[in-house]
């Protein structure tokens, strides 16, 4: 399906989220994960943003919910999280009930654009999801003010390189329907919105680690096999995009 502009929940659920392709992701990146890194990354971000047990946090993009899990758990946070996707949630409702966090766990249908949460959050977590939203500017200044003075905002995303870009990255994009920026320029667009503390790296090369293992990964998980031959296509183009540095993968951390 080749998208011409923002996703919509409709478009999502119906390509690149329906619930055959999020099961597929989750058999790649793990059980309850669908981003890069599965439940290691997610550990080792969240660790990062150093909250006491009991701050409440706000997963945007939450997926299958697993980021949702380990700060509930692990961390002892409080966590909403919100999702365009029905598909993801669906799953992700289920998933909560099982491990019985809805005391620490809610999981939200709806758009974060129109969040009107003053000053509520002691931080803001999200993996590779605004890549789907266009409206960045607006994105931020809703993420600014549902923190707390001084809330955290934290989040990995898709990013790219300078133009000109090769074609098969820009077709890729623009079949994506995707809104990438440098990380120059996203730490810009984060630091108009009022954020302070702004701070970007870039996480290309582990990007090109994780792909790589994945592929070996794929190989061993039980799939038909024009499934997995899929799946292996699927990741040998984004690990030939990341390392002819028009794919990058960018860390993002700011205060409000």
């Amino acid at each position: 399906m080749r998208h011409t502009g923002e996703a919509t929940a409709q478009s999502l659920d119906s390509s690149q989220y329906s619930t055959a392709s999020i099961l597929h992701y989750e058999s790649v990146y793990g059980e309850d994960f669908v981003s890069p890194g599965g439940y290691d990354m997610a550990m080792e971000l969240i660790s990062k943003l150093a909250l006491e047990p009991g701050s409440r946090v706000l997963d945007v993009g939450c997926g299958l919910g697993g980021g949702a899990f380990v700060m509930a758990h692990e961390f002892g946070l409080i966590v909403d999280g919100i999702d365009l996707s029905k598909n993801m949630l669906d799953l992700a409702r289920a998933k909560l009930s099982a491990r019985g966090l809805q005391d620490r766990v809610s999981l939200e249908h709806g758009d974060c654009l129109k969040l009107d949460r003053p000053q509520h959050y002691d931080a803001i977590y999200s993996r590779d999801v605004f890549l789907h939203i266009h409206d960045k500017r607006r994105l931020f200044a809703v993420l600014y003010a549902s923190l707390r003075s001084g809330g955290r905002l934290l989040f990995t995303d898709y990013c790219c390189g300078e133009k000109p870009w090769r074609q098969d990255f820009s077709d890729y994009v623009q079949d994506r329907g995707y809104d990438l920026y440098t990380l120059p320029t996203y730490a810009e667009v984060i630091a108009a919105a009022g954020f302070s503390h702004v701070t970007y790296r870039d996480l290309t090369k582990r990007f090109i680690d994780i792909l790589q293992a994945d592929i070996e990964r794929i190989a061993s998980i039980d799939l038909e096999e024009p499934v997995r031959d899929k799946l292996v296509q699927s990741w040998r183009g984004k690990l030939d995009r990341a390392s002819s540095g028009d794919h990058r993968w960018g860390l993002f951390e700011a205060e409000a």
